[in-house]
């Protein structure tokens, strides 16, 4: 059997999946509000940048702890790729993603790099304590901002505006919380024997997976709310398809919490939530120009 090449490696290394929903939701924003094709693509490389930098980095600064409970997803601790190679790839992943950064304008510029950087200061400790759930606040809260500001006081956007809607930030905020709590709770003996207790644990699996879907129908509502409320509402067919998603969303929450009450960690409750938020990028997709402050 063929030894996996290093990039393959390396992609599994920078937590994939969450790495695409991320970059996906921030593509599709910065197409709805108007940008040019370039500016999208732009968009799009800047956060899958950041997002792999910051994937990278959790991967190797945890290799000792993965190595100690046994983790086989994690090609670091499996010992198929070297600490080194992933530090140095999350190195330069990071300083691409500045640099990329800089040809958004300055408004975007900073939200991305501040974003980047509490996605490293997570991974670096903030994950060992009960302030663990920040980091995903404000990365998803400024996501819109990076979206929507780009090329704003810089290269030119197409949207003719510097800043989301306040419930864009919002929903962002709220959905940050149901990524960071489902996606530690499979975790919780593992993290629990290397001495990790970050917010999630100390809610516990029925109080963290919770207030994840709670958090999940909030922003689904608050998605709802910016389509159906405001000066220019959605009308026919986009009314009616925001209400779908926010039903299908609240569906998807019930099951999750239903796993939660059978006592089942699995990755299935964060699937549903990845479930949902592709359920999302469709409604803000949609929302176009009412994304847009």
């Amino acid at each position: 059997m063929s030894h996996p090449s290093t990039a393959r490696l390396l992609f599994a290394s920078s937590h994939p999946g969450p790495t695409i929903t991320v970059t996906v939701l921030a593509t599709v924003i910065a197409a709805a509000v108007g940008h040019p094709v370039w500016l999208v693509v732009l968009v799009a490389l800047a956060v899958v940048a950041g997002q792999l930098s910051i994937g990278l980095a959790n991967d190797w600064i945890d290799a000792d702890r993965d190595r100690a409970v046994g983790r086989t997803d994690k090609p670091v601790a499996g010992g198929l790729i070297p600490v080194g190679t992933v530090r140095t790839a999350a190195y330069v992943t990071a300083g691409v993603a500045v640099l990329l950064s800089l040809l958004l304008g300055p408004v975007a510029a900073v939200a991305h790099v501040v974003l980047v950087a509490a996605g490293w200061v997570y991974d670096a400790g903030l994950k060992r304590t009960v302030w663990s759930v920040a980091p995903f606040v404000v990365a998803f809260g400024l996501l819109p901002v990076v979206a929507v500001a780009a090329g704003f006081g810089g290269a030119g956007g197409g949207a003719g505006g510097a800043w989301p809607a306040w419930w864009a930030v919002a929903t962002g905020a709220v959905f940050g919380v149901a990524i960071h709590c489902t996606n530690v709770l499979p975790d919780l003996l593992d993290d629990a024997a290397t001495g990790v207790r970050g917010f999630p644990h100390r809610l516990g699996l029925r109080g963290s997976g919770v207030l994840a879907f709670v958090a999940l129908v909030v922003a689904a509502l608050l998605v709802l709310g910016g389509q159906l409320g405001g000066a220019d509402p959605a009308r026919g067919a986009a009314a009616v398809l925001a209400v779908v998603g926010t039903v299908v969303v609240v569906g998807l929450a019930a099951v999750g919490v239903r796993l939660v009450f059978a006592g089942r960690p699995t990755r299935a409750l964060f699937r549903l939530v990845i479930a949902s938020s592709l359920v999302l990028v469709v409604e803000l997709a949609v929302a176009g120009a009412r994304l847009v402050a």
